[in-house]
């Protein structure tokens, strides 16, 4: 019989895994593709991800586009506002590497501001890769210690 902190455990990650709150926090042209993920061909809140309207109560990010200097302040000050666990998902070539502005003075990756726990590639990304990189996201915070 496993002993009751464990179960306790892995209801938590269950609810922690099919609980995932993105706010809409577009930067570039990858929101859109944000917004059809969440439509009803797509439905990503089948999938356990429901918009929020509040980053301060969200449990993951989804970095969609363009990261400037003067935004990642911004993103690291909501970042350590965010309650655990928390996670990130970079969408587009911009947040992943600054695609079309890279090597730009006022580009920075996302990876730089917050740990990403998930990248999702493409310029624009289609709506499929971003449900593909939110399964593997949950299948990681079911396999973590």
């Amino acid at each position: 019989m496993k002993p009751l902190s464990k179960i306790i455990d892995r209801v938590g990650k269950w609810g922690v895994k099919w609980s995932l709150w993105p706010p809409h926090l577009v930067t570039a042209c990858c929101g859109v593709e944000f917004a059809h993920a969440f439509a009803s061909v797509y439905d990503a809140e089948r999938f356990g991800m429901l918009p929020m309207g509040s980053l301060r109560q969200s449990n993951i990010i989804v970095i969609e586009g363009t990261m400037t200097m003067k935004m990642a302040k911004f993103l690291k000050y909501i970042w350590d506002q965010m309650p655990e666990p928390k996670y990130v998902i970079a969408m587009g070539a911009c947040a992943i590497k600054g695609g079309v502005f890279y090597g730009s003075y006022h580009m920075v990756p996302a990876s730089k501001v917050v740990p990403v726990h998930g990248y999702v590639s493409g310029c624009p990304p289609t709506p499929e890769a971003l449900l593909k990189s939110v399964k593997e996201l949950q299948e990681e915070i079911s396999h973590a210690k």
